[in-house]
């Protein structure tokens, strides 16, 4: 029975993923689900990347998150488009939530829409959105153990930003087997090692976005 339901939720939510879809591409956006674990950084990423996208393209962000509206309010401050979603207690955004609120940003106005999802390492990985890729964030303060223990993460994935690496010379953690792991589960997965807080990799990220979105 659980089997079926769960099923059914799913199949359900994969319409709705396709009508965005659809929306998305007839505004011409490129849309990106951004996905990790609470406090890997994927907001900071976000302020980094909407920097460095200036002048180059127009950007909107939906944020998720259980209850809150801290997150939005640091994008609102980069004068971009953003809207809050608070789940009120779901471990993720599906795509529903985001359709209900597609009529709150200026679609046809923007080149890019950031999806930042609810802090998880399993449910986001599950759900389809409308987006064109999946993008994650690790932090090596997480260890280099999560490829291998939330292997779907990686698996739908077309990018990992590993973050914090300015922390490496304070953790006991092995970023090549990070590395090698992921690409063990994701042959095709692009990995970047970032530090938003020095700026670290952030060029080579946003130029792998930007032509990642043109092609």
């Amino acid at each position: 029975m659980k089997l079926k339901v769960a099923s059914k939720i799913l199949d359900a939510n994969e319409r709705i993923a396709q009508d965005n879809k659809k929306a998305f591409e007839g505004a011409g956006l490129y849309v990106v689900n951004l996905m990790s674990s609470p406090g890997a950084g994927k907001t900071s990423l976000l302020e980094n990347t909407i920097k460095g996208l200036a002048g180059k393209s127009m950007v909107g962000v939906i944020e998720g998150d259980i209850t809150g509206t801290d997150d939005a309010v640091r994008i609102e401050r980069l004068e971009v488009p953003v809207v809050q979603i608070n789940t009120g207690g779901a471990c993720h955004l599906d795509a529903n939530m985001i359709n209900s609120v597609l009529n709150d940003l200026p679609l046809a106005e923007l080149d890019l829409l950031f999806i930042e999802n609810v802090g998880n390492l399993v449910c986001p990985a599950e759900f389809k959105v409308g987006e064109d890729i999946k993008v994650m964030i690790l932090s090596i303060t997480e260890g280099h153990d999560k490829p291998l223990k939330y292997p779907l993460m990686f698996q739908e994935s077309s990018a990992l930003i590993i973050n914090k690496i300015d922390l490496k010379p304070f953790l006991d953690v092995d970023v090549a087997k990070i590395r090698k792991d992921a690409l063990s589960l994701n042959p095709s997965i692009k990995i970047f090692e970032v530090s938003c807080k020095t700026g670290e990799g952030i060029d080579a990220w946003i130029e792998w976005l930007i032509q990642t979105s043109n092609s």
